[in-house]
């Protein structure tokens, strides 16, 4: 239950900022996030494609393809969930499926993702992202450490 809890707050959390700067003036935007001392910058952003933008003018593809990947995420999870333990396995499924969740509603709903904030260093200043991307970049990490760590140690 706790995972089922944590999938429905990190989505619900997603979906509720990308609701919030969906609602604000976009001539607020970009500008510095409060309290962060430049790090953060918010914009108010539409992405009708992949990263970056990526095929935005292939709607049918960019909506297919992340339905069948967050299928393929959820029946993973699913599976991963009835095992005895695997708390990184399951925590990496439940963030990545959480984010791919999230921005296939907004997909679905909008036609387009909206992100919201860029950290202010370095290559990272010129990305915006919204929690959804963040979720699925830590949880996939967390599976590819987990993959290359369970690896080297069964080959030992």
């Amino acid at each position: 239950m706790f995972f089922l809890g944590a999938i429905a707050a990190l989505t619900g959390t997603d979906l509720y900022l990308k609701e919030y700067f969906e609602k604000r003036d976009p001539a607020d935007f970009p500008r510095e996030m409060e309290g962060t001392k430049g790090l953060v910058k918010l914009y108010r952003n539409h992405n009708a494609g992949f990263p970056f933008g990526f095929l935005k003018e292939k709607k049918a593809v960019v909506t297919y393809v992340p339905l069948v990947l967050t299928s393929a995420v959820g029946g993973a999870m699913t599976w991963v969930m009835t095992k005895k333990g695997n708390f990184l396995e399951k925590a990496g499924f439940v963030l990545a499926f959480s984010g791919a969740l999230s921005n296939l509603t907004e997909r679905l709903a909008r036609g387009y993702v909206v992100d919201y904030f860029s950290i202010q260093r370095g290559r990272l200043k010129n990305v915006v992202l919204n929690l959804g991307d963040v979720y699925i970049f830590v949880g996939g990490t967390i599976l590819l450490l987990k993959e290359l760590a369970g690896s080297r140690y069964c080959s030992r």
